[in-house]
């Protein structure tokens, strides 16, 4: 951030006006620079032309390159005979050196410039030696040296190094955690700047804005501040490295750690390509490694954490080391890799980031009371934890979160259960806060990873306790809890809903040219450009705030549920636990270890994907009984004795989010059994509180039916003649818009289509119409879904989990919204098969049944041969209606 006077002066620009312009119109600037270069000019104005382009170089370019410049610039200026203009080519120059990693020598030229210079060049060269020791984390002395500095610059009516270092002392305030500071400087900074035309610091104000937000918890802010700032910096052809970095630190507290450690690993790789600054790119090192441990990635993470700690002890970066240093402790505990001397190392790094000011030191003490634990060194283990649960009660949502969790595990040594429980659920309100703050469905499901410890510790306790009403309780207490409120309707942005069109065109065109085998770069990379347009605005949605609260009570379950048997499955220290509820009481059974459980499932579904093809009788038999196999097993691991309690009565499946793509109605003791699929035994009691439209027969049906079914969608026109006063949707009317205007509100809705599943992005998750795919961003457009849909499409019942025990998909997105009963179907199933369930679905359903009854009715009424029963058993109803 180097500059000369401000904007505005009369008459057209001189030499010293460059080094304003340098980061106000670059390109400007450098074109400037080298201008004056060409025409042989005095040493003072031929070392402001090399300063202007060094700096730009420094920055936004090759750092080798930049020294070349700067070096030049600092030996024109003395040989000018200005002690200013040399102090001034000084302080640049040293900015540059310690970038290049030489922390020593570039201090030693910014300590000649302070000295060198007088005055308000002084003040500038203070200020730039300031914001260099904020980049070493040498925080108090870089405020030391703005004390002197600010009153100055504002005496000389300074404005652009007034607002510089406004800036610089608000991100120090925020580094020390003073945060009302820190936004009275800012505001004081922002203020400033409308009074020039310095894009790119306006660009910087708009990032440090950002940063404010997210450490003060609200992160859809902050990433809105962070996309905004990215479009000027682009604007100005200026790559915004250190942008990017805490843009990566908003996306881990969103708990998008691998879209994290991407950007971190592209960042840090452009700017070794380009030899662009060796400090930012140990920071970007460093958040990619904390990114691979939130990733369960521990290997990745220590080997970049090393790095980072290298890249820091040369360019003497205590504050970055030490930070670095807890983060390969933690990714070397996480790999199973500990030692006694881990709890020394550990204990006495949190005594370093305490005295650095860091919100960090909560972390370590936490980790070293982790490793002492695990070595049975009681009292150890006891201090380390009390000093890391004092973090409970201050600073940000998830040092507050590390506080609680210290606690509880400090009750739970010391066999306080009671306490256990009171920790795990002060914990779990500091987050469900954070997140009511979150509008955008995708972030409340990932943020709930935070608190996944919290509510294992207490099924733990609540297990020990003896007591099934309590585990019942603690299993709700963090499940699906995203489904639990719809999520932000999103903005009628013009940006997004050109974004959105743009998406599903260029959709179409690239599958188009995949289908005929023609490569298509270019509409490759506008695919990948859209979906991150349209997620990025789409996850600055700010949620309400404030919410009423959602505690689960046993007895309105069990009143609800009548001859019906509600089982919740939960894993508890690896095991499945099988809560039976029904007949006024809860009873728990244990069940099978759930290690390699979702391999298991994925080789069931694969099996059923293979028995939908119709093929020779022999190969059928084979398969047929290859997937028996499969459903014995996970029967006997998921159930195991509770399956001797389950009635006769229709029956409601509560897994792990993990578990949802189990297809329950192939186990051996449900197939002639009414099973329907709930998120959660909340997610199911209400849904029973939905409400149906007011709709007389055959009003309120909406039949879709989209393009390119192998079968045509067969299923559609018997449908249509049994709903007489149904909307039919087909052959180019089922556009998304007229789909979605069609189904709001809908009584119920049938859409033969077909699906496809996105795990790397659920929200991109679609169904096909004839003008392009039907996203889960564009069902949570709905004002309510209908009250009922029938998906007729491969994989449209799939819910992909994330974070602690919460789903992404299809069906995730219409819980919420008002959508009482589901069925869809978990994998890929023959045409044919399909339309034939889903016409004998439907006769249920105008016969008054559930969507789980007419479900099993449809199932018994199909041929019994392998096609058909792969169709049977992949279709699951979900919900209650």
């Amino acid at each position: 951030m180097e500059g000369g006077s401000a904007p505005g002066d009369p008459g057209p620009p001189g030499p010293e006006d460059l080094l304003s312009l340098v980061f106000a119109r670059p390109e400007e600037a450098v074109a400037g620079a080298r201008a004056l270069l060409g025409a042989a000019p005095a040493p003072h104005t031929a070392s402001v032309a090399h300063q202007v382009i060094g700096i730009w170089e420094r920055d936004f370019g090759d750092l080798t390159v930049a020294l070349g410049h700067l070096r030049r610039a600092r030996a024109l200026a003395r040989r000018s005979g200005s002690a200013d203009r040399e102090a001034d080519a000084l302080a640049a120059l040293g900015v540059a050196v310690v970038h290049a990693g030489h922390t020593g020598r570039g201090l030693a030229y910014l300590n000649a410039g302070v000295t060198r210079g007088s005055g308000l060049t002084s003040a500038r060269v203070r200020f730039r030696r300031a914001r260099i020791l904020w980049v070493l984390g040498r925080h108090r002395e870089a405020l030391d040296d703005l004390r002197p500095a600010i009153p100055v610059l504002r005496e000389a009516d300074d404005t652009i190094w007034t607002a510089r270092a406004l800036t610089l002392r608000g991100l120090l305030h925020l580094a020390s955690g003073a945060t009302e500071q820190a936004d009275l400087d800012f505001a004081a900074a922002e203020h400033l700047w409308e009074r020039t035309d310095q894009d790119h610091d306006r660009a910087v104000a708009v990032w440090n804005r950002g940063v404010a937000a997210f450490l003060a918890g609200d992160l859809p802010a902050a990433l809105r501040h962070y996309d905004d700032a990215a479009r000027r910096f682009e604007t100005l052809g200026t790559p915004g490295y250190g942008l990017t970095l805490d843009r990566c630190f908003a996306l881990l507290a969103a708990g998008l750690a691998e879209e994290a450690r991407h950007e971190a690993d592209r960042a840090a790789a452009l700017l070794e390509h380009t030899r662009g600054q060796s400090t930012t790119k140990a920071e970007l090192i460093l958040v990619a490694a904390r990114a691979a441990t939130a990733a369960r990635d521990p290997q990745a993470a220590s080997a970049r954490a090393l790095i980072a700690i290298r890249l820091f002890v040369s360019q003497r970066r205590g504050w970055w080391e030490a930070h670095a240093r807890l983060v390969l402790h933690q990714a070397r505990h996480a790999a199973g890799r500990t030692s006694g001397r881990q709890v020394r190392d550990v204990a006495e790094l949190a005594v370093r980031l305490r005295d650095l000011g860091s919100p960090e030191a909560v972390q370590a003490s936490l980790l070293a009371g982790r490793v002492a634990l695990a070595f049975g060194w009681a009292e150890d283990a006891d201090k380390h934890l009390a000093e890391a649960a004092r973090g409970r009660l201050r600073g940000p949502a998830q040092a507050r979160v590390a506080g609680w969790l210290a606690h509880a595990l400090r009750a739970q040594a010391t066999g306080r259960r009671a306490a256990v429980f009171a920790a795990c659920r002060r914990g779990l309100d500091v987050l469900d806060e954070h997140r009511l703050t979150l509008g955008a469905a995708e972030l409340r499901a990932r943020a709930t990873a935070q608190g996944a410890e919290l509510a294992a510790l207490a099924q733990e306790a609540a297990l020990a306790s003896g007591d099934p009403r309590r585990l019942l309780v603690w299993s709700e207490r963090w499940r699906a809890t995203a489904l639990a409120v719809p999520p932000v309707r999103p903005p009628d942005d013009p940006a997004l809903l050109r974004d959105t069109a743009a998406y599903r065109e260029v959709t179409g065109r690239l599958e188009t040219a995949r289908s005929t085998g023609r490569p298509a770069p270019a509409l490759e990379r506008e695919h990948r450009r859209l979906e991150r347009a349209i997620r990025a605005r789409t996850l600055r949605a700010r949620g309400p705030g404030t919410g009423e609260s959602l505690r689960f009570d046993p007895r309105a379950l069990l009143d609800r549920l009548g001859d019906r048997r509600l089982v919740e499955i939960t894993d508890v220290g690896g095991v499945a636990r099988v809560l039976v509820c029904g007949a006024g009481k809860v009873r728990v059974f244990t069940a099978g270890r759930t290690a390699g459980l979702a391999a298991e499932v994925g080789h069931l579904r694969a099996g059923l994907r293979r028995l939908a093809y119709r093929t020779a009788a022999g190969f059928a038999a084979e398969r047929l009984a290859v997937v028996e196999a499969g459903t014995r097993l996970l029967q006997e691991t998921l159930l195991g004795p509770a399956v001797r309690h389950l009635g006769t009565g229709p029956l409601l499946i509560v897994p792990p989010g993990r578990l949802h793509g189990v297809p329950w109605a192939a186990l051996p003791a449900l197939r002639d059994r009414v099973v329907g699929v709930s998120p959660s035994a909340g997610a199911w009691l209400r849904a029973g509180d939905v409400v149906p439209p007011d709709a007389a027969d055959g009003a309120g049906v909406v039949l879709v039916r989209g393009p390119g079914l192998a079968g045509g969608g067969a299923e559609v026109p018997s449908l249509a003649a049994r709903y007489g006063g149904a909307s039919v949707l087909g052959d180019g009317a089922a556009t998304v818009a007229a789909v979605l205007k069609a189904i709001d509100g809908s009584l119920l809705a049938h859409i033969a289509a077909h699906g496809t599943f996105r795990a790397d992005s659920p929200m991109f998750s679609a169904l096909r119409m004839d003008d392009g795919r039907l996203t889960v961003h564009d069902l949570e457009r709905l004002g309510r879904a209908p009250y009922r849909i029938v998906l007729s499409a491969c994989d449209s019942g799939w819910l992909e989990p994330v974070g602690a025990d919460e789903l992404l998909g299809l069906a995730a997105a219409l819980l919420p919204l008002g959508t009482a009963g589901i069925a869809a179907s978990l994998v890929p199933v023959d045409d044919e098969a399909a339309a034939a369930l889903s016409v004998a679905l439907h006769d249920g359903l105008r016969a008054g049944l559930g969507t789980a009854e007419a479900l099993r009715d449809a199932r018994r009424a199909l041929p019994d041969d392998p096609p058909h029963r792969a169709a049977a058993w992949s279709f699951t109803a979900i919900g209650a209606a």
